[in-house]
């Protein structure tokens, strides 16, 4: 069991790790192209942060372990909805966009109903990892041109320069490290489900989910800290959208997923999650701390559930 542990931590520090130099290269190498940084943090840096969950789910769900695959998901979800946003919110009051709270919010709670009705069956098969997909793409429409529109109100800061062939050696150092960890990380969390006798999809909603979403926990929490809420609620409701609709879109396409051990508890939580947090929201344009402290309160109150549940 301890080294099962071992390779948890290990796994995780090496995902993290190479997401970092991954979103580096990503960004250093679009920036050389002369795209925009609007563009670049919606599309490069909301992919990279979501590259932990993505190749881990992906790799889940080819070894046989949906559970875990799409627990992964869910439970990144509920865990940026309340403990990131909440955290952050009790940190310092968070300031929303009218535009977060028109389109963002909204696509997110869609994203999340869709995956709600999509799993009934039991299973996410092609057809519905198509949909899934189909409404990214959507998204990533709707998104880039509204950055367009909005390129003349860029903001002064510069990425670092760097030479083109250290950005490819980041992109390719940082894709090893994502799929070396992930393979580490997910053999050691399956072997400790099987040797605790907890389902790959408790496993992937608590420590997996924890562990791939610590990205966005620190992003929120400094940005909010630094009194900049747009992106600690842009960095949640960018990683919700990718999580469901780009990571469960492309796995369900490679390989359909049954999510046995994902139960309607789960599910339902995740809706509520990003219901709360849209109400939250939509009040007077601004999460307040006691709003966080709430949400932060029932994110505890969800993992003391599963915890019973083992």
């Amino acid at each position: 069991m301890i080294l099962n542990l071992v390779f948890i931590v290990v796994g995780i520090a090496l995902v993290l790790w190479g997401a970092d130099r991954l979103t580096d290269g990503a960004v250093a190498l679009a920036d050389r192209m002369g795209i925009s940084q609007i563009v670049i943090g919606l599309t490069v840096v909301a992919m990279g942060t979501s590259m932990p969950e993505f190749t881990i789910s992906l790799l889940s769900a080819i070894k046989g372990t949906s559970g875990l695959a799409v627990g992964n998901v869910i439970g990144s979800n509920i865990f940026n909805s309340l403990l990131i946003v909440g955290t952050s919110a009790v940190v310092a009051p968070m300031l929303i966009l009218k535009s977060t709270v028109r389109k963002d919010i909204p696509f997110a709670l869609v994203a999340s109903v869709m995956l709600y009705l999509l799993s009934q069956d039991g299973q996410i098969s092609r057809w519905d990892a198509a949909i899934l997909f189909v409404f990214f793409m959507i998204f990533m429409t709707i998104t880039i041109k509204e950055s367009k529109s909005a390129d003349s109100k860029k903001e002064d800061t510069q990425i670092k320069s760097i030479k083109v062939w250290k950005a490819v050696a980041f992109l390719l150092i940082g894709l090893t490290g994502l799929i070396l960890g992930s393979n580490i990380f997910v053999n050691g969390a399956t072997k400790l489900a099987t040797t605790l006798g907890v389902s790959d999809a408790v496993i992937g909603l608590t420590i997996v989910a924890g562990g791939t979403s610590l990205p966005e926990l620190a992003t929120s929490v400094v940005a909010s800290r630094k009194g900049n809420s747009g992106i600690a609620i842009g960095n949640v409701l960018g990683s919700n959208v990718f999580n469901i609709l780009m990571i469960l879109g492309i796995t369900g396409l490679i390989t359909p997923m049954s999510i046995h051990g994902i139960t309607q508890v789960d599910l339902t939580m995740l809706v509520v999650s990003m219901i709360l947090l849209w109400l939250f929201s939509f009040t007077k344009y601004r999460i307040e701390r006691w709003e966080g402290a709430i949400l932060s309160i029932l994110f505890i109150g969800y993992i003391v559930y599963l915890i019973l549940q083992i």
